[in-house]
């Protein structure tokens, strides 16, 4: 193991003792199992994520049966505001 030496804010500090004290680890442990999820390759690319969502548009019909309520949302809520 390497030793290094980090500084956390008042609340990152507490937040840390909490998580470590739910799992019943050291704030160490804690420590070092966030650094290897901050780490892991796998993360799920942006632009992967923003495909997906785009890919949603328009694929489910709302109550009234429109398909473009996630396009034209601006429009439905001056619709329903007039």
């Amino acid at each position: 193991m390497i030793r290094t030496q980090i500084q956390l804010s008042e609340a990152q500090a507490r937040r840390l003792r909490v998580a470590a004290r739910r799992e019943g680890i050291s704030v160490a442990e804690a420590i070092r199992r966030l650094v290897d999820r901050g780490l892991s390759d796998d993360k799920v690319d942006r632009a992967q994520l923003y495909e997906r969502a785009a890919s949603a548009v328009g694929r489910f019909r709302d109550r009234s049966g429109a398909k473009d309520v996630a396009k034209a949302h601006d429009r439905y809520l001056d619709e329903a505001f007039e």
